[in-house]
């Protein structure tokens, strides 16, 4: 994901850029007072995350919609005695039990079941994200997510069954799924529902606390989110932290047992830099260039609908699955813009500036990050579809660009965004080398009928995950993991993905006091050699020979 996708973005003033002490700020989730928006915190002392973090931010990321919290701000210097609650109740044992974890996931089914209005709200005050798309991609999704959690998790538990060696005989072994302890999870503000709950279920399934920090540049949903774990869920375990930049930065001082990042690349370096001083480990879903390769021989119609599912439906762009440019052959190029010209007609009508089935650019930031994009000398030639704009309504039309160069900043950073740039090839075999030649995405597609083209892409396309003839929907399919790979992140979750990704695999062998063999032990003569030789071997007939005082020799 962009920069600008950071789950903790937020504006830093330069009168607390020193942070060697402990100072005050503005936030905007203030407490009831007189004076609107407006509450006193204190820095931690945490400087060298805290600074990190204010170098990769720009005095212009204020959410461009704030909403006035009722709560308390989250106090950052309590960052340390927060993890330890946690981790103490951990360390009771209540988070293990099968049936602490089934009221946990019970809870969260009643989250969505009684509050999908309120979510539904919250994601629109965010994003102006359609009901319909609210639905399908975040309240129905975190609901089958938490759904086959509950189905599967007695079956999960269960110690897995596991072979063992000649050397160990007589012996039993298995391999036994415990929970980690305390762990942090950072979600983003492009599924600020979806991508905060997702994680979570699979630490609680696995048995772990857990503390989300959810992205303050989706305020509603933030505060949603806050008021309902603290209304459905066990306190004593499972928390919400609201905050920017400096309670991040005091989150990521602490010692956790796993970190889950949902962000930018540039920040999920910042994460692994904090994770690393203590050894915790990570998982890092980023984002990346995601390209769709489209060959000639497609049914059009078909294609194009479910790349505009891929691109303008999702978000308006705005996720890290989605479509960032077309790779296509130069003579079929002229065939797929018209095709995508008509679908977006058809879909969003004539002046899909007006429409309501797309969503507008999270906050004035972004925007100017796209207008930005779209100006570009290099590429503000290039439109042949859309290009209008409005900076009041935070709203971009779907944009179509062609032939854009290499060198441009449309193919040098994810997009993020409405802006669709096609590149044309000589033949859609050249597609797999362009692909290479970029950082590896999370996902990549390819539409086509050519079942070698086909064959040729699975295995030389390197990306986290990959879908053929259409776009997004791996995502729900639960049997695969989703995470990326190199740049575009590491680790996966989804399913019993997301429970394994929050358990420890503990390594279990029994053996009873029999079969104690003396060849083990000292003295260490040629006969003992030449059986352990054998047992090494894991031959019946060598062991036979060697207890006989024979060999194959």
């Amino acid at each position: 994901m962009f920069l600008d996708s950071l789950p903790f973005v937020a504006v830093l003033r330069s009168s607390v850029v020193d942070i060697g002490a402990r100072r005050s700020f503005t936030s905007c989730y203030p407490k009831k007072t007189n004076q609107k928006h407006e509450a006193t915190l204190s820095f931690p002392r945490s400087g060298p995350i805290l600074k990190s973090l204010c170098v990769c931010l720009s005095p212009s990321t204020t959410p461009s919609v704030m909403t006035e919290g009722k709560k308390q701000p989250f106090d950052a210097n309590e960052a340390p005695s927060l993890v330890k609650e946690l981790k103490e109740s951990f360390r009771t044992g209540r988070t293990r039990s099968y049936e602490w974890r089934v009221s946990q996931l019970k809870g969260i089914e009643k989250i969505v079941e009684e509050r999908e209005k309120d979510i539904s709200e919250a994601l629109y005050k965010d994003l102006s994200k359609p009901e319909f798309e609210a639905f399908v991609s975040e309240i129905a999704a975190v609901k089958s997510s938490c759904e086959e959690a509950l189905k599967e998790l007695k079956q999960w538990m269960k110690p897995e069954k596991a072979k063992t060696s000649m050397t160990a005989y007589p012996s039993s072994a298995e391999i036994v799924s415990e929970p980690l302890g305390a762990v942090l999870v950072i979600s983003t503000w492009n599924y600020p529902f979806l991508l905060s709950i997702d994680p979570v279920i699979g630490a609680i399934a696995a048995g772990n606390a857990v503390v989300l920090k959810p992205s303050e540049i989706a305020p509603a949903t933030s505060s949603l989110l806050s008021e309902l774990f603290e209304e459905y869920l066990d306190n004593s375990a499972v928390r919400v932290v609201e905050g920017a930049v400096p309670e991040t930065a005091a989150l990521l001082e602490q010692k956790w047992d796993k970190i889950f990042y949902t962000g930018s690349p540039r920040v999920g370096r910042i994460v692994m830099t904090a994770a690393a001083k203590h050894l915790t480990p990570v998982i890092l879903e980023l984002g990346g260039k995601c390209p769709v390769v489209v060959d000639s021989d497609v049914d059009l119609q078909v294609t194009v609908r479910r790349i505009i599912a891929g691109k303008w439906q999702l978000n308006n762009g705005q996720a890290c699955i989605s479509v960032d440019y077309i790779i296509t052959t130069k003579d079929f190029a002229p065939k797929l813009i018209d095709a995508l010209r008509n679908g977006i007609e058809e879909f969003f009508g004539a002046d899909p500036m007006e429409s309501k089935y797309i969503s507008r650019i999270v906050s004035s930031n972004h925007f100017s990050r796209l207008e930005r994009l779209l100006d570009e000398d290099k590429v503000c030639n290039k439109i042949v579809v859309g290009g209008q704009r409005n900076q009041k309504k935070l709203k971009i039309a779907p944009t179509i660009f062609l032939d854009v160069p290499e060198d441009s900043q449309l193919m040098q950073e994810e997009i993020f965004g409405p802006l669709l740039p096609i590149i044309t090839v000589e033949n859609a075999k050249d597609s797999i080398d362009l692909i290479n030649s970029k950082p590896e995405p999370l996902v990549a597609y390819l539409f086509t009928n050519n079942q070698k083209l086909r064959n040729d892409f699975v295995q030389n396309v390197s990306c986290g995950g990959m879908v053929i003839n259409d776009t997004v929907l791996h995502v729900t399919v639960s049997s695969l993991p989703f995470g990326g790979v190199g740049e575009s992140g590491m680790g996966s979750y989804h399913g019993k993905f997301s429970f394994d990704a929050f358990s420890h695999k503990k390594a279990v062998l029994y053996r009873s006091f029999s079969g104690d063999s003396p060849v083990r032990y000292p003295p260490y003569t040629p006969e003992n050699k030449k059986l352990m030789r054998a047992v090494m071997n894991g031959g019946i007939l060598d062991i036979i020979l060697a207890l006989m005082g024979w060999s194959r020799d």
